[in-house]
């Protein structure tokens, strides 16, 4: 914290500032250009920048930022269309077995994948998935994708244990549907982390 108070010497700096420039930083494109060869090696270096302007502009960055990826499960979930229409016209019937996801799968053919169109089961295929959505990466992979890999039933197979997204769905959430909601709730948490991370400033450091 006096690092930073002596960088922006008569401003007022909280730690929770220092927290969110940090978080907002790490976002930052002109950051992982500058920085990609020492992230893959060390701990992360922060600097300064070179104005409290734009100080602040990566810490309420870093706030939204943080808001966002740490409620993604109340985001508004992103309005994907159906190809089965209208969901509100949909005869579910018994949502458990209507909503049960196995395995969400990409529209098209193995060799030539459409991203826009995910199958997430037997009932239920969303179209017109913005491409742009893919692009926001965690760990090597979009968060999309992360969500897919997931949401799924799978058998452990040296344990012989089953992994079912449905149990925690319908037991812990009380929600038959939160494996598609969810889907669609980090389409808008990718969409937005996107539009922030555009918005930053230039990395403009101190001579």
């Amino acid at each position: 914290m006096a690092h930073f108070q002596a960088a922006y010497p008569g401003e007022e700096i909280t730690k929770k500032d220092i927290f969110y420039y940090v978080y907002g930083l790490l976002h930052s494109l002109d950051y992982h250009d500058r920085y990609g060869d020492n992230l893959t090696k060390e701990l992360p270096r922060i600097p300064c920048v070179k104005t409290y302007a734009d100080f602040r502009a990566f810490s309420d960055a870093g706030r939204r930022l943080g808001d966002l990826h740490v409620n993604y499960e109340t985001v508004e979930p992103y309005p994907v269309t159906y190809k089965q229409g209208t969901a509100a016209l949909w005869n579910v019937g018994d949502p458990k077995a209507f909503y049960r996801v196995n395995k969400m799968k990409f529209g098209g053919k193995a060799r030539d994948k459409d991203k826009t169109t995910v199958i997430y089961n037997a009932n239920i295929t969303m179209t017109d998935i913005p491409l742009e959505a893919y692009d926001y990466v965690v760990n090597g992979k979009p968060a999309l994708e992360w969500v897919m890999e997931r949401q799924v039933v799978k058998t452990d197979r040296a344990s012989g244990i089953v992994n079912d997204a449905n149990d925690y769905a319908n037991d812990t959430m009380g929600d038959p549907a939160y494996p598609l909601d969810l889907f669609r709730r980090v389409i808008t948490v990718s969409l937005e982390t996107i539009k922030i991370v555009r918005g930053l400033p230039k990395l403009d450091l101190p001579a």
